[in-house]
């Protein structure tokens, strides 16, 4: 079973900001998948679903992006996933807007949500889908440019990398993920 995590915060308020993109992708895959996460668990909304290529779990931590891991690791836990089967999706800073970056371990980059799943399951080695959401053009706190709402203009392009990035986890339950990575990072 794959354990599909997007990262973001709980609450209307963040709702259609740039650290709720990983959040968004989950969405693609539920609605695609008809599988709404009407289940909750460790801290975080879920759905299982069994597809013919396999089953997943879908989940959106409900502990605030900087405390992922308290839903993560209890949910690996208890569904007894292991880490090389748990893909996250979060936002990234250093890639353009809509750009898609899949990696099968790595640091946390500055990224609060995946320092605490790293700091909670005690490895980096995992995979990873990154959406770029771009630095601001203007000084401005990095907290105010991530819980900021994508503009006009980027609003089509941050919909497509959601559905992009569902297509790579759609890939990854059918093929190994390093072939998903290569597809996708060469896009």
């Amino acid at each position: 079973m794959k354990l599909i995590v997007g990262l973001g915060n709980p609450g209307r308020q963040y709702e259609q900001t740039r650290h709720n993109i990983g959040f968004h992708a989950i969405d693609v895959l539920a609605d695609r998948w008809n599988a709404p996460l009407n289940q909750t668990k460790f801290n975080g909304m879920y759905a299982t679903v069994h597809r013919p290529e396999g089953k997943a779990l879908l989940v959106k931590p409900l502990t605030y992006m900087n405390l992922s891991g308290e839903c993560v690791r209890p949910m690996m836990d208890y569904f007894e996933v292991p880490e090389e089967d748990l893909i996250v999706i979060y936002d990234d800073l250093d890639l353009p807007p809509g750009k898609l970056r899949l990696r099968q371990k790595g640091s946390p980059g500055g990224h609060n949500g995946m320092k605490s799943i790293i700091q909670h399951i005690g490895t980096r080695d995992f995979d990873r889908i990154r959406i770029g959401i771009g630095r601001p053009d203007v000084p401005m706190a990095v907290t105010d440019w991530v819980l900021g709402r994508f503009t006009d203009e980027e609003a089509p392009d941050m919909r497509e990398a959601a559905e992009r990035a569902a297509d790579a986890c759609e890939a990854a339950l059918r093929h190994p993920f390093i072939d998903v990575m290569n597809e996708f990072n060469a896009k």
